[in-house]
């Protein structure tokens, strides 16, 4: 086990009725900035209750920020954040939403001319006291409700950037598994994706003895391949949806990150197709993890024997026809889900791949766990998912 330091403030509250908890949760003199997406919050009876459980502090709304967030939209926040003095954030939706206030808290400390600067060099954030905030989960997800990272977009330039702080930790998230109810088919399926992939991408590297990490890692995996298809069918049952929204919740919270070796080339890849292509997060990785599992298996063999055993039970057969058979079920489980897994599902071809790798040559980007995921390699992850 690699040498660490965990650290997680954010205070997770969690079940039914639980957004009438923010009341207790903020300073009475706070001015609030509500954040929110399209509107949706509008109609589930979200709002409504945000609303009343704010009391009489005064607040500030900020909707149409929108799935993968957009720098363009989010700097309108920020100038009307600054104009109403608001010395809080409560983002209530999901992770786009959630990563869009990130960005707003962070930009409101910048000193810098272009907020974006930030997000390209994380370096820059160092001297930054992002604003406090806070989250109200209505998609499971990206865990951003209890992380340091957010993803933004920016539509000038087509690209799709990470950046983490290390006080942009939500101070609280509240999640009610009962607003996943009304959701559509589509959103829980890619939520299901996206949480399985953020495992995948903390697991499937190389042995480092890291037993209770491993442990747990697989018993999100295993949670997801038995209770995913399902719930993307039927997300009423509140005892499945809890297990989903927590599934994702400790997908990415650093609890199985810790002392571990960690991937992230398959979300790098997706974020290009996603920037380039307009295709949800959640189908970029299932289109790219299962070739990506193939072009690197010589590099993740270990491991993926391992997930071959635990998570999908594969236990004879040649090693090779093991892992091979763990990516076959890999890409069935995404499929299940109603996700298809091939760039020509959605008429990309090899225009968009030259244009990834070209861009991934020019950053002098080097992926993976080992760093050998080189253009080269995304290249053939690419071609691999054709």
């Amino acid at each position: 086990m690699e040498n660490f330091i965990f650290c997680n403030p954010t205070k997770l509250i969690f079940g039914k009725g639980t957004i009438a908890s923010i009341d207790a949760q903020l300073p009475a003199d706070s001015v609030v900035m509500m954040t929110y997406g399209g509107g949706s919050i509008k109609k589930n009876g979200v709002y409504e209750q945000v609303r009343k459980a704010l009391g009489s502090r005064r607040v500030v709304e900020f909707g149409g920020i929108e799935p993968n967030p957009r720098y363009e939209t989010l700097m309108k926040a920020v100038a009307s954040a600054k104009a109403e003095g608001v010395d809080f954030l409560l983002a209530v939706g999901g992770g786009s939403v959630i990563d869009g206030t990130k960005f707003i808290a962070c930009a409101m400390g910048y000193e810098g001319s272009d907020p974006w600067d930030f997000v390209r060099d994380n370096s820059k954030l160092k001297s930054v006291t992002p604003l406090p905030l806070a989250t109200v989960l209505t998609l499971p997800a990206t865990g951003s409700e209890m992380n340091n990272g957010a993803v933004i977009t920016r539509g000038s330039s087509d690209e799709k950037l990470a950046f983490h702080h290390r006080d942009v930790y939500p101070r609280f998230s509240v999640l009610d598994p009962e607003v996943c109810y009304s959701l559509p088919d589509k959103q829980v399926a890619n939520g299901v994706a996206d949480t399985f992939a953020h495992v995948l991408e903390q697991y499937l590297t190389y042995p480092c003895h890291a037993m209770v990490q491993d442990r747990f890692a697989e018993g999100i995996l295993k949670t997801l391949v038995e209770i995913g298809p399902g719930v993307v069918k039927d997300h009423t049952d509140y005892d499945t949806v809890s297990n989903y929204m927590f599934s994702a919740t400790m997908g990415l919270n650093g609890i199985i990150a810790m002392g571990v070796p960690q991937d992230w080339a398959t979300h790098m890849i997706g974020h290009e197709l996603t920037a380039l292509c307009g295709l949800d997060h959640g189908v970029t990785l299932a289109i790219v993890f299962p070739a990506l599992m193939s072009v690197m298996r010589a590099d993740k063999h270990d491991k993926l024997l391992q997930y071959a055993c635990r998570v999908w039970g594969i236990d004879s057969g040649s090693p090779e026809a093991r892992i091979d058979e763990a990516i076959s079920l890999t890409r069935r489980f995404f499929e299940a889900l109603g996700i298809k897994t091939h760039l020509s599902d959605y008429g990309i071809g090899d225009d968009i791949i030259r244009s990834i790798v070209d861009r991934m040559s020019e950053r002098g980007w080097k992926l993976g766990e080992r760093g050998n995921v080189t253009p080269d390699k995304v290249k053939l992850i690419l071609e691999a998912a054709k």
